[in-house]
């Protein structure tokens, strides 16, 4: 055919199945789906060419898919069909291994038929019909006969055992396995060529049950003062689509669709004086508010199937990436979204298990405090305030903490973007032991004709450091009472914060007090150096929550004495205090 003839009427018909005759150049996993990018390459005829696909997932989302094309040819149309598979039921030969097994059964229930025969025979005989001269002649043709058919019943059976494995294989070979089930869609491409050659199409589709989530490793070394926190970013690849992604380039994606979602309106809100309603023996009618309902315009959509076609229309481009196989990489777009790409190539089954990898180790900015409230419990609690410094999004998942080698609690991580920081706990630190002894009391009385009672309160409470590193940041937080009545006055005597006699009193007598402590009310958040490296200073709360709190920097091996002092003065003496 020349240059001048037209190009053949009848399409040229190409059949490729999508596993055998294609590469998956690209996946991109989301919150929720996958976007597969699949690469065909084929020859074409001059004209119209008609390229079916078979073996696509079941589950690919058909509004997902796009084909792209390189090459001296025009894409057409695009059609996708659900294959309907036929299953045959047997072949020629599986029909002859079944003829087979069934002579063999038959032989073999044969010679259990006759080897039964046999022993009835050999039991059925006596003195009265057979003479004592012919038994040994008899018996001798019993074992013979009797030898000749166990031979023949074991080579029956081993036959048998032979033909069921044959059967069982045949009927392997002539059944669609169970996850090619899985793949029953079928793409119909047509192509346009101008002249004959080879060509190249790219399929991008989505499909769902196939999701990432991230957990994380916090590893910290105590004996470490500079970045004593690591951090090792993982993620969780699950995936059940109908096809295995063997030797892929994996990009991760944090961004979750969430289109078609409109910003709510308010409805009218209305109010009337209520009537009650009087009875004369007619309907009643009630005058109660009426609330107009908004338009049907301004009413926020939740997503659908249009959304989630919007979602696919918006897909990144088939353009396949050469990926670094040596190290990570990340594509952050600030607090919206991120792509991370997966070093190297992987391999991920279709089994909805999950498979982890490292995306990557972070060292980040991290500030060690301690908080202990021995009142309640002897024991340290550890947290680490953790800055986000790197380029990489960090999304909420759980993680695993170990410090110094040792598994210490798991925690969660929330959304955190670059720059962002966040409070990890980190367990117990029972390197840091605190001591609370018994408060120790003493009452006095004063006044003549008025007599008052003070009970006086000391709480001494014992750091001991056994690290071989300094700490600091270690607050140590206790309370006073706080007052309800104008006759019960508490002071605070040690630490020497600022805070007046009476102040704190609430409820009944309290406005009595609220213009003589009004003063001394904004002086609150003051603190107070205690000594070397112990500053005490008022807890956050109000005035019914009178926390004090110590932070303290111990040295290593090094120990701190805490006192803190109050008095309870009550008049008249002999009233009874609740709460004391």
């Amino acid at each position: 055919m020349t240059s001048a003839d037209p190009p053949a009427f009848e399409p040229t018909s190409i059949e490729l199945q999508s596993v055998a005759d294609s590469k998956i150049t690209s996946v991109s996993v989301y919150p929720t789906r996958a976007e597969i990018t699949r690469v065909y390459k084929f020859a074409v005829q001059t004209g119209q060419n008609q390229v079916y696909i078979s073996g696509l997932p079941n589950v690919l989302e058909p509004e997902s898919l796009r084909v792209e094309g390189r090459g001296a040819a025009t894409i057409h149309d695009v059609t996708l069909s659900m294959e309907n598979k036929h299953v045959p039921k047997s072949s020629p030969k599986l029909e002859e291994l079944l003829s087979t097994r069934e002579d063999k059964a038959d032989a073999l229930a044969r010679c259990e038929q006759a080897l039964s025969s046999l022993r009835q025979y050999l039991g059925s005989l006596t003195v009265q019909n057979l003479a004592v001269a012919q038994l040994e002649s008899v018996l001798e043709q019993y074992e013979a006969t009797g030898a000749r058919l166990d031979v023949r019943k074991k080579g029956l059976a081993r036959e048998l055992q032979r033909i069921d494995a044959d059967i069982a294989a045949e009927r392997a070979l002539v059944a669609i396995p169970p996850e090619h089930n899985k793949l029953r869609n079928k793409a119909a491409i047509g192509v346009f060529a101008q002249t004959p050659g080879n060509i190249e199409i790219a399929l991008i589709y989505a499909v769902p049950h196939a999701s990432w989530t991230a957990f994380y490793d916090i590893r910290v070394d105590m004996d470490t003062k500079e970045s004593p926190v690591k951090l090792i970013y993982k993620a969780a690849i699950k995936q059940n689509t109908g096809e295995s992604w063997d030797n892929v380039p994996l990009q991760l994606e944090t961004s979750t669709p969430t289109f078609g979602l409109g910003v709510p309106k308010l409805s009218p809100w209305n109010l009337d004086i209520y009537r009650p309603a009087v009875y004369t023996g007619r309907p009643v009618h009630y005058a109660v508010p009426v609330i107009i309902p908004a338009p049907q315009s301004w009413r926020s959509h939740s997503p659908s199937r249009r959304s989630n076609r919007h979602y696919r229309s918006r897909s990144r481009s088939p353009e396949v990436v050469v990926m670094k196989h040596e190290e990570a990489a990340v594509m952050s777009t600030g607090n919206v979204n991120a792509t991370f790409r997966v070093p190297g190539l992987v391999t991920i089954p279709c089994d909805g298990a999950a498979h982890n990898f490292t995306i990557v180790e972070l060292r980040p900015q991290a500030v060690m405090s301690w908080v202990a409230v021995p009142k309640r419990e002897a024991k340290t609690h550890l947290t680490a305030h953790i800055t986000n410094a790197s380029e990489y999004t960090l999304l909420s998942g759980t993680a695993n903490v170990y410090v110094d080698g040792s598994f210490i609690a798991r925690s969660t991580v929330p959304s955190v973007s670059p720059q962002e920081s966040f409070d990890c706990p980190l367990g117990l630190d029972p390197s840091i032991r605190v001591t609370y002894p018994p408060v120790v009391k003493q009452l006095s009385q004063s006044g003549f004709y008025k007599k008052s009672a003070t009970h006086g309160f000391t709480q001494r409470i014992t750091v001991h450091n056994t690290k071989s590193v300094p700490v600091d940041g270690l607050r140590i937080v206790d309370q006073i009472p706080a007052s309800r009545n104008a006759q019960v006055k508490v002071k605070l005597i040690q630490p020497a914060l600022p805070l007046g006699e009476g102040e704190g009193v609430t409820g009944k007598g309290a406005e009595a007090e609220s213009n003589a402590g009004a003063e001394t009310k904004g002086k609150k958040s003051a603190s107070v150096n205690v000594s070397k490296g112990v500053v005490a200073q008022w807890d956050g709360g109000d005035e019914t929550d009178r926390r004090v709190s110590w932070m303290c920097a111990v040295p290593a091996q090094g120990k701190i004495n805490l006192t803190l002092e109050w008095t309870v003065t009550v008049s008249p003496a002999d009233a009874q205090i609740v709460g004391l």
